[in-house]
């Protein structure tokens, strides 16, 4: 092997793991790009904790605000935070964004929320503080 690419190799094998393709910031771009206008915090936090004609909430499981641990409602099942600004890995991996946008939307809307739904969605994510 050349000594070049060997340095190569060994410098790429010291580079901290990264949490995620993509930033709070970039999903909330990607997805206001996608709804054709940007993402309303309030609008967000209104869908966040409305019951859509089903029994639970986005907020029945993630808390409101989501800067807390919660805790699946049917399961039990410990939930991390979900405000980027208290668990900063949140919405860092866009296949994990967009696997449980679908799943949980599934489960308060019976239906894929709309690409404006999760403009407004991260628009309030991203504005929470701890």
């Amino acid at each position: 092997m050349k000594p070049t690419l060997l340095l190569a190799l060994a410098l790429f094998a010291t580079l901290p793991a990264q949490a995620g393709d993509t930033t709070p910031a970039q999903q909330l771009q990607h997805w206001n790009a996608q709804a054709g206008s940007p993402g309303d915090a309030a609008r967000g936090q209104a869908f966040f904790t409305k019951r859509h004609g089903g029994e639970w909430s986005c907020a029945s499981c993630h808390q409101a605000p989501p800067t807390r641990a919660g805790q699946h409602a049917s399961t039990g099942k410990a939930i991390a935070p979900l405000a980027p600004a208290v668990q900063p890995d949140r919405l860092t991996d866009s296949a994990k964004v967009e696997k449980w946008f679908r799943r949980n939307c599934k489960d308060v809307l019976s239906r894929e929320c709309s690409a404006q739904e999760k403009a407004d969605v991260l628009a309030y994510l991203n504005a929470l503080k701890p």
